[in-house]
């Protein structure tokens, strides 16, 4: 068994992810229900008491709120950085000292056969951040919650064999949505959430030879649809030339389905 993984929930109501190799069991933020989180892995044939631990990413509400009833009852190691752990401090209160660890951004911690390496997003949050994982040669990234794609970011996750990638919304949805003008501005900005055309701009600098699977996440239920997400990321990467099927399939995430256990 090599690197595997599963986007247990993804969109604006919650998300969580799961990692595996031979000896580690990750899972990538809890925003959702512990009740939910446990069903979720149920059905990729997992348990959470099996987990090592949980890395969150930034401290809004749909990255952690199952993270408190499920890192107690499973007594699970919870890793972020100082900041982040500041913000949500008062949501963990009663989590033990001894599960709290630190995770500095842009930082790599090994954990078994497993390598993780933490990198800087832009988005309104402490001090936000996410993962590109690494075993036996082959690697997996997460890239959602960001205004937009730095070069930075680009150069950490470029040519991953798998991506997990942000298509939040669509813009003409977004701006004709019943939204007040400051959450738009908020989501439009440069520490929102990435377009799908801005999604297919910047995957058509961080695709390589070694990228087969993307998967379109954190799409907003009332401003995207799934179609819409995949077939604008989609022909933008046309247009950039680099169609689907070149190497690479685009994949769906649910807010309420995990994706299938896969291997990178």
């Amino acid at each position: 068994m090599s690197l595997q993984f599963s986007v247990l929930a993804s969109g604006s109501t919650g998300n969580a992810f799961f990692i595996q190799t031979p000896t580690q069991k990750w899972l990538v933020d809890a925003g959702l229900s512990c009740k939910k989180i446990e069903a979720s892995l149920e059905k990729i044939g997992q348990q959470a008491k099996d987990l090592n631990g949980v890395l969150v990413t930034h401290e809004h509400s749909d990255h952690i709120k199952g993270l408190d009833v499920l890192s107690r009852k499973h007594q699970l190691p919870i890793y972020a950085n100082m900041a982040t752990w500041n913000a949500m401090e008062r949501h963990l209160s009663k989590v033990p000292l001894e599960q709290k660890f630190t995770f500095d951004t842009a930082s790599t911690q090994s954990f078994g056969d497993l390598d993780i390496e933490s990198f800087a997003v832009s988005h309104d949050a402490a001090e936000p951040m996410f993962f590109h994982f690494h075993h036996e040669g082959k690697r997996v990234a997460i890239v959602t919650d960001t205004g937009y794609v730095s070069d930075r970011i680009k150069g950490v996750v470029k040519d991953a064999d798998c991506l997990v990638f942000e298509a939040n919304h669509d813009v003409q949805m977004l701006r004709m949505c019943r939204y007040p003008w400051n959450v738009k501005q908020r989501i439009l900005s440069d520490v929102g959430h990435v377009c799908n055309e801005d999604a297919g701009v910047a995957l058509s600098e961080i695709i390589g030879d070694a990228t087969k699977r993307i998967y379109l996440a954190h799409l907003s239920k009332d401003n995207n649809m799934k179609d819409l997400a995949r077939l604008s990321v989609a022909q933008t990467l046309e247009a950039k030339g680099r169609p689907e099927g070149s190497g690479f399939t685009l994949h769906d995430t649910d807010p309420a389905e995990p994706t299938p256990l896969v291997t990178a």
